[in-house]
């Protein structure tokens, strides 16, 4: 049996392309929405965009298969019609009758009304307006579609247990076959069976089809040396240049930030292997203009950029160059830029070492526009926290960084790693624990 799904504006503005996930269902947009996405469609942002774009893809439905009001075909099998009600509806509950949101929901029970049986499911990514629905007896859903909650996203590695042969040989000779069927590039812990103290790191070549050691140099990167066996993951990963795309996943403390940009400044100065180490983040919020700080450019991007400086300092410190300010010599070259998202969309970036950090706070789409913004040869590495995100429209199981660790699951060129272990201090690995 069909169902009539009543979408919310928020899910045309997350997902344009949100009219053809629902099968043959019947598809209703209330006409409130319509005018609320009118609101955004000067905006620059992403939200601004998606406004445009389901402008666009509604008006080609209606030059194609006729009248909204009454409803036009859409691929699935399915029908979307706008929904116009005789005058503007008013929730009994409301304190604020007039709201966009109750007009919304109102005319979801509308819909139930006059389609008497067929179940009806209200669409929102908005949690209180889900609870105000399923209070007044309208069954509510979030919307499904790219979502991937923490608590399933892989962690990137893998236990196996072995013979203890089997481990001294990995040590001797560098790698082992043991024809089981792995993940491309899964992080692999051998256990020795019969002592479980008797472990050995490695990581799975698919081409290969064999593990092989970790390849995280003796003396550490850049003067860093991993702390734990997931570090040391982290480096193998962030090194290899046959892995061109890099998720580094964790809480705060767990060194994402500080791996990547060693790990860059190594491959870009010391290697030479790329000509330039770029390091963004989101300018919350992303696409908005950076205008209302004073000052130029680089004074404006001071306060957003000041975590990158800060792990860019202590790497300089700890490493051969010497002095707080060592960096700055690379940024005035070029061989180091810092610079926020806002302005990637066009660009072409060919040969280059690339670091997005807090990427938890980017839509998929903005992830999507920055990995296909990669030349020859460059190598993207997206780190953050899905627990600690400031984008109001992106959550911890739909923002582009987890969306993306899980899509890119099985791809020879891409790696994924969760860092678990805080090494900041002991008070930071305290505080992301408890609080």
């Amino acid at each position: 049996m069909k169902k009539n799904y009543v979408l919310d504006t928020n899910i045309l503005l997350h997902d344009p392309r949100a009219i053809h996930r629902f099968e043959d269902n019947n598809v209703i947009i209330p006409i409130y929405c319509i005018e609320e996405v009118d609101q955004f469609k000067r905006e620059g942002s992403e939200r601004g965009r998606n406004a445009r774009a389901i402008a666009r893809i509604l008006d080609e439905l209606r030059e194609k298969g006729g009248s909204l009001a009454k409803g036009v075909p859409l691929d699935g099998g399915g029908v979307l019609r706008v929904a116009v009600p005789v005058k503007r509806p008013e929730l009994p509950t409301a304190i604020d009758k007039a709201a966009m949101d109750q007009a919304i929901l109102q005319t979801a029970f509308d819909v139930r009304e006059q389609d008497g049986g067929r179940p009806t499911i209200f669409v929102t990514m908005d949690t209180n307006l889900r609870i105000r629905a399923d209070a007044l007896g309208m069954v509510s859903e979030n919307y499904e579609n790219q979502r991937v909650e923490t608590e399933a996203l892989d962690t990137g590695v893998k236990e196996i247990e072995v013979d203890a042969g089997e481990v001294d040989q990995f040590f001797q000779e560098g790698r082992i076959k043991l024809g089981v069927e792995l993940t491309p590039n899964v992080c692999i812990l051998l256990r020795d069976r019969t002592s479980p103290n008797h472990t050995a790191l490695g990581r799975y070549d698919a081409t290969r089809k064999e593990i092989l050691a970790l390849s995280t140099p003796r003396e550490g990167v850049m003067g860093v040396r991993p702390r734990n066996k997931e570090q040391s993951h982290a480096i193998d990963l962030l090194l290899d240049e046959n892995i061109r795309l890099v998720t580094l996943v964790g809480k705060a403390g767990t060194g994402k930030t500080l791996l990547a940009l060693a790990a860059g400044l190594k491959r870009t100065l010391e290697d030479g292997t790329y000509s330039r180490m770029l390091v963004s983040r989101p300018v919350m919020p992303l696409g908005r203009d950076i205008g209302f700080l004073p000052g130029d450019v680089d004074e404006k991007l001071s306060p957003w950029m000041h975590p990158i400086f800060d792990n860019l300092e202590f790497l300089f410190s700890s490493g051969t160059r010497k002095g707080p300010r060592a960096y700055a010599e690379l940024l005035e070259s070029g061989q180091l830029q810092v610079e926020p998202l806002t302005y990637i969309r066009g660009r072409s970036l060919p040969s280059q070492f690339m670091i997005v950090d807090e990427a938890q706070n980017l839509t998929p789409h903005e992830v999507k526009t920055i990995i296909t913004r990669s030349g020859d040869g460059t190598k993207i590495v997206l780190t953050g926290d899905p627990h600690q995100i400031d984008n109001p429209y992106v959550d911890s199981a739909s923002n582009g960084l987890t969306i993306a660790a899980d899509r890119f699951r099985g791809e020879k060129m891409a790696g994924h790693i969760v860092l678990s272990k805080g090494e900041r201090s002991e008070l930071a690995e305290l505080a992301a624990n408890l609080l």
